[in-house]
């Protein structure tokens, strides 16, 4: 006897909005879900990091702009967005992730050290 219904549900069909594969490895939990959260000392950037760092390669059209896209896009304020970036480049990491935009903010870092 051949069925006459729809083929038993192989194909997962398309993926639900905001499942999108993200660069980094992803952790299983006890219940088996999966955040974008890099393991625990992983040489590897969390998802907010590559954000500052794709936030900052960005070019800005005029004043206020980059403060209003680390509100928007980050949800958190300028402070604490330079205060992460601050620390972010020091990072050994974020140099391999990310070497030009790290040795820039570097150099401007050092340039306005110089110039205290």
């Amino acid at each position: 006897m051949t069925a006459s219904g729809p083929a038993p549900d192989t194909d997962p069909g398309p993926a639900p909005a905001g499942s999108e594969q993200s660069d980094s490895p992803a952790v299983d939990s006890p219940a088996g879900e999966s955040s974008a959260v890099p393991v625990a000392g992983a040489d590897e950037l969390s998802v907010r990091e590559r954000a500052l760092l794709a936030l900052e390669r960005r070019s800005w059209a005029g004043p206020g702009a980059k403060e209003r896209a680390i509100r928007e896009e980050l949800g958190m304020s300028p402070v604490r967005y330079f205060q992460l970036l601050n620390a972010l480049i020091e990072d050994e990491r974020a140099l391999r992730v990310d070497p030009v935009t790290v040795n820039r903010l570097r150099r401007v870092r050092d340039a306005r050290r110089g110039r205290r």
